[in-house]
């Protein structure tokens, strides 16, 4: 297959977030802030720990995703096999990377078929909400649902990655009317993600009163996509502005208190930075449905098979040992739980 300049630049993302330092500098994901107090008598066998789960009417083994990462060429459609194998056999729900160039280009939707390696997980199919100010509509979103063979669909919002991004597309004048246009007429439930700067309540209330099935806060101290693009640009202007938001975005922690607080019923998905089991516990504590992993995991995924489902398995196991030492046999217990105390950070 022909490499396009749409391939060359999945695969150089991925090669920036495997060799750069491209996470946000003077910002965290606040799960720091939070810590669960230890119950020494938990009462239950740990082996009897259930981490199963229902996410918008589909059954999970497990209440963890693996983020939206790549697609678009041969190089990254083999990573995102890999990852949906290894979704599928530990039962984790699945996101893949931006659909777009395989709408437009046929010959790179290989790079997306992840049905067939994953046959029994929820799938979610991945575009750029800016896509609807550029000649996307219902079609292109229905199209990238097919090729992906996916349940649900997501629309990504990320603004500042595209205004330093030398390809980028910035009209987001109106989006908010053509989102709620493919929310309310697409066929499968349609979310939408940061893609790591988060998501406030104010705005999660927007998009789930404009029809959004899901909101996927994404949040800040993981990938800043402004670092990637700026070791990606060539322009000395851009590549010193783009240094000015390394610290830009709303922690983690806080987009998944803070939209769960303004939606109690929303399906909601807490992912960005997320480093262990223990993190997930968290997002899951301050009203998660479900925590998503992305770049963590991208790097044993280059890896090998082995490799990548050592570091799920890890994953499982920390999440498990959280619940055990604060007495949550599941889910349910674990999300009402009043054992996760938030904590002053004396700095100093």
């Amino acid at each position: 297959m022909n490499r396009t300049p749409t391939g060359e630049r999945k695969i150089e993302h991925v090669r920036l977030c495997l060799n750069e330092d491209v996470g946000g500098t003077g910002i965290t994901t606040g799960f720091e802030h939070y810590r669960f107090r230890h119950n020494a008598l938990p009462e239950l066998d740990f082996d009897d720990i259930s981490l199963n789960t229902v996410f918008l009417e589909r059954q999970l083994r497990t209440p963890l995703l693996i983020s939206s990462m790549t697609g678009g060429s041969a190089a990254t459609g083999a990573i995102n096999a890999r990852l949906a194998e290894a979704a599928e056999r530990r039962g984790w729900a699945l996101g893949v990377g931006s659909v777009r160039a395989a709408v437009e280009r046929s010959e790179l939707a290989a790079s997306f078929h992840v049905r067939d390696k994953a046959p029994g997980i929820p799938v979610i199919a991945n575009i750029g909400a800016v896509q609807l100010s550029y000649g996307f509509g219902v079609e292109e979103c229905r199209r990238a649902v097919e090729i992906a063979g996916a349940d649900f669909l997501v629309l990504h919002l990320n603004g500042l990655q595209e205004v330093f991004q030398p390809e980028g597309n910035t009209g987001f004048a109106s989006l908010l009317s053509k989102i709620e246009k493919v929310c309310r007429t697409l066929e499968v439930p349609v979310g939408i993600k940061e893609v790591g700067w988060g998501i406030d309540g104010d705005t999660a209330i927007r998009l789930y009163n404009a029809g959004a099935a899901f909101i996927d806060v994404a949040g800040a101290g993981g990938t800043s996509w402004s670092q990637v693009e700026k070791f990606r640009s060539k322009d000395p202007v851009r590549r010193a502005a783009a240094e000015a938001f390394a610290d830009w975005g709303i922690p983690t922690a806080d987009c998944i208190a803070e939209v769960r607080a303004a939606s109690p019923q929303g399906a909601l998905i807490g992912s960005g930075g997320l480093k262990h089991g223990v993190d997930a516990a968290k997002a899951l504590a301050l009203g998660a449905d479900l925590a998503g992993f992305g770049r963590s995991l991208l790097g044993p995924a280059v890896e090998s098979e082995e490799a990548l489902d050592a570091a799920l398995a890890q994953v499982e196991l920390e999440l498990r040992t959280a619940m055990f030492g604060i007495g949550a046999p599941d889910l349910t217990v674990l999300r009402e739980t009043p054992r996760l105390i938030r904590r002053q950070i004396t700095r100093g």
